[in-house]
């Protein structure tokens, strides 16, 4: 009998697909302010784009990360912000023909009693489900990937009260593909989602002039999560520099470190 193998792909960036059938059209970020006792309703777009008919399920999980690589999707209530159970799907289970697109759509209650500002989100995990069809003519292992695509409900709730609280969490210069990269691990602190980019301002160390500025596009950090924003200081020449670094929110809240840097001869 065939042993199956099923590696399970998450995606959290949009318009990443590989060989999907299944994409998920509209954004895999959806954000809600909201008030006490009010219903928001929203709607995943999707899409199979193969030539054979797909089975999907789909179903609420928590999720957070680090900015060591990992990314955790657990059953709802590991977090204790988790809206999972203010969320009710309309379905958990569809078929789409091949080239058929659909709309899954979700209704969001606010409890009434919400006294605690701040962000509180979940996962709708989307997870096209594969037809097992055992077989006793070869020995092996046959491998399967599955690709699964986690779409973020938050709900933020008297956002205005809270703002990000930005941590740098270590900095180092790291050699990939013949490039030097600026590693920069920022984490928040705080109970408020943001969209979050850094910056560095690198300085001559002797003459104190500046000879370069670079910065990274912005990305989501949930509360009590860190990510890695990586910054091309290729064009830099071996030397000790002293830089600024800065993070900062869509807001214009910013957050800076100084630090020495010694770009190396390789």
């Amino acid at each position: 009998m065939i042993k199956r193998i099923y590696i399970l792909i998450f995606f959290i960036l949009p318009f990443v697909f590989l060989n999907a059938s299944i994409v998920v059209l509209n954004g895999l970020t959806h954000s809600y302010k909201v008030e006490n006792g009010q219903v928001y309703k929203g709607k995943i777009a999707l899409q199979n784009t193969g030539s054979t008919s797909q089975n999907v399920k789909i179903f609420l999980q928590d999720f957070s990360y680090q900015s060591n690589g990992s990314i955790y999707y657990t059953t709802p209530h590991t977090n204790e912000k988790t809206n999972a159970d203010w969320i009710k799907l309309n379905t958990t289970f569809l078929t789409l023909k091949a080239k058929e697109k659909t709309e899954v759509f979700y209704e969001i209650t606010i409890p009434n009693n919400l006294t605690m500002a701040g962000s509180y989100w979940s996962v709708i995990i989307v997870e096209p489900v594969e037809d097992i069809k055992p077989s006793d003519s070869k020995q092996g292992v046959n491998i399967t990937s599955i690709v699964r695509y986690a779409i973020q409900i938050i709900t933020d709730y008297d956002s205005e009260k809270v703002k990000p609280d930005l941590k740098f969490e270590s900095i180092k210069i790291d050699k990939e593909e013949g490039k030097r990269i600026l590693k920069i691990a920022i984490a928040n602190h705080g109970v408020i989602y943001c969209k979050s980019s850094a910056s560095v301002e690198i300085y001559n160390r002797k003459s104190g002039e500046k000879v370069g500025t670079f910065s990274t596009q912005a990305m989501g950090l949930l509360p009590q999560t860190s990510k890695l924003f990586p910054i091309d200081i290729s064009k830099m020449p071996p030397d000790k520099y002293n830089a600024v670094i800065i993070a900062t929110d869509e807001d214009e809240n910013a957050f800076a470190l100084n630090v020495e840097l010694e770009v190396k001869n390789d």
